[in-house]
């Protein structure tokens, strides 16, 4: 009956497996969360209303630990059972607390935690895209792909407050609930499986290895190759900061820079729009032209700039041009999965795309809380306050003025850490023996023509990455 249900998920679907389907799979699942800005504010500040910003901190970082841990596995179980599978539970999991918003807040925060075990769409999404791409294609798939994440946000988060103003919050979660199961039907009924037939086994009873299952056998890899450490090490001090800066940002932008809701949301959506054509045009133009190591360390270039700028900019103005360097920072990642897409066996994509998840999963979580911590520090505490609350500017306040974002100069110095780590990743990867991809296929050779168990290989000696121009 198992293996009945699985095959019939495998086979549900609609033509050939397309980057179109990961697009509309990431627009849907974002577009629901982007249209829970506003509530989720609101529900948070009404369910912890003392220290909001550190209990979400904490919330964020309970998920992002989980991630961490679970996106490498789940990568490279897709590896071996196929993507489609994973992309319906990982979507499944993710959009899972948004009914309880309204319903159970305490549940709602409780669900959302946990969800981090399989909240890990997008390693699933990207491993999906290299199914399906050629090398030389594969940048501008990415960067697509990421361009419909921000896309997603461009107009939910202000059709979110619109609806929410208007009409209250439950209307805006039961909408973004109704987009949300619609994300699960298409997975389920249209999105082709992009893995083939032959590299994995025909059923979920098939044997497989520890060493596939091994969530930490991915993390024990990053130790034995230096390219693929620098590159995680890379990932993890660039997108630290983004992600304590999302957490906050829309917070410190009505209170410390008292920008308006109608502000934020036009804000949001210039970022968005310029994001949208980073990841497009320019991201293409820069592959074809300086590469794909340049193009990193430009993208880590404009981050730290743009993050130096929050940090120090204190007039309306000085936000708005640092939220266009910001969108033009935002070919980072798309750069940075395209380069160990390009390096990585075709049949270890989920694994190693997992791990970067991963790291960004962990982000995620310490990001927020961190900067928090940061904001706390320095007494600004980021919640809703009404006129009546705010006091007249004191001597304090204005030496406060001085620096009004310190954690965004705290995230600026991380990103120079990146950019310094990212310049030592060669050009070239050292040439490898054998890969570990080799003994996977073997493996997965093995199950298809006996019946008997696999020996298991010793992989912790070979490289996680092939040899390839980076």
């Amino acid at each position: 009956m198992e293996n009945m249900l699985i095959k019939h998920i495998r086979q549900r679907s609609v033509g050939q497996a397309k980057v179109a389907h990961a697009v509309v799979v990431i627009f849907m699942e974002f577009f629901a969360w982007g249209l829970l800005t506003t509530p989720m504010l609101t529900v948070l500040h009404e369910t912890f209303p003392q220290h909001t910003f550190l209990m979400n901190g904490l919330i964020q970082g309970v998920k992002g630990f989980l991630s961490f841990m679970s996106a490498p596995l789940i990568g490279a179980l897709s590896d071996v059972w196929g993507r489609k599978s994973f992309l319906l539970l990982t979507v499944f999991f993710t959009c899972a607390p948004i009914p309880l918003m309204r319903l159970s807040p305490w549940w709602f925060f409780a669900l959302m935690s946990v969800s981090g075990l399989f909240s890990v769409t997008f390693s699933v999404i990207f491993a999906y895209v290299a199914d399906i791409t050629e090398e030389s294609e594969r940048s501008t798939a990415y960067g697509l792909v990421s361009a419909t994440f921000a896309a997603s946000l461009v107009t939910s988060p202000a059709i979110g407050a619109f609806l929410s103003w208007r009409y209250g919050d439950s209307l805006v979660v039961l909408l973004a609930t109704i987009i949300a199961v619609a994300d699960i039907l298409f997975v389920l009924l249209v999105v082709p499986e992009s893995l083939p037939d032959k590299m994995r086994p025909s059923s979920w009873g098939s044997p497989i290895s520890w060493e596939q299952a091994d969530p930490f056998a991915s993390l024990r890899k990053v130790g034995k190759d230096s390219t693929v450490l620098l590159i995680c090490v890379t990932v993890f001090l660039s997108y630290l900061p983004e992600a304590g800066q999302y957490s906050s940002f829309f917070l410190y932008l009505g209170q410390v820079i008292n920008f308006s809701s109608q502000t934020i949301a036009g804000f949001i959506a210039m970022v968005g729009i310029l994001s949208i054509v980073a990841q497009t045009l320019l991201l293409s133009v820069l592959m074809k032209k300086i590469g794909n190591k340049s193009t990193v360390l430009l993208g880590l270039g404009f981050q730290l700039f743009q993050l130096a700028w929050y940090g120090f900019g204190s007039e309306a103005w000085m936000i708005w041009a640092a939220g266009a360097v910001a969108a033009m920072s935002s070919i980072t990642f798309p750069a940075v999965s395209a380069l160990v897409s390009r390096c990585t066996d075709h049949d270890q994509q989920g694994a190693v795309q997992g791990m970067i998840t991963g790291i960004r999963g962990l982000c995620n979580g310490l990001g927020p809380a961190l900067f928090g911590f940061i904001f706390f520090l320095f007494n600004v505490e980021l919640k809703e306050m009404s006129p009546d609350d705010l006091n007249p500017v004191s001597p304090d306040t204005e030496e406060k003025r001085v620096i009004p974002g310190p954690p965004f100069l705290f995230g600026a110095c991380t990103v120079l850490l990146a950019l310094l780590v990212a310049v030592f990743i060669p050009a070239q990867h050292a040439p490898a023996v054998k890969t570990c991809s080799t003994l996977v296929m073997t493996e997965s050779a093995s199950r298809v023509t006996e019946s008997g168990s696999v020996p298991v290989s010793d992989e912790d000696n070979e490289p996680l990455l092939q040899d390839s121009s980076l």
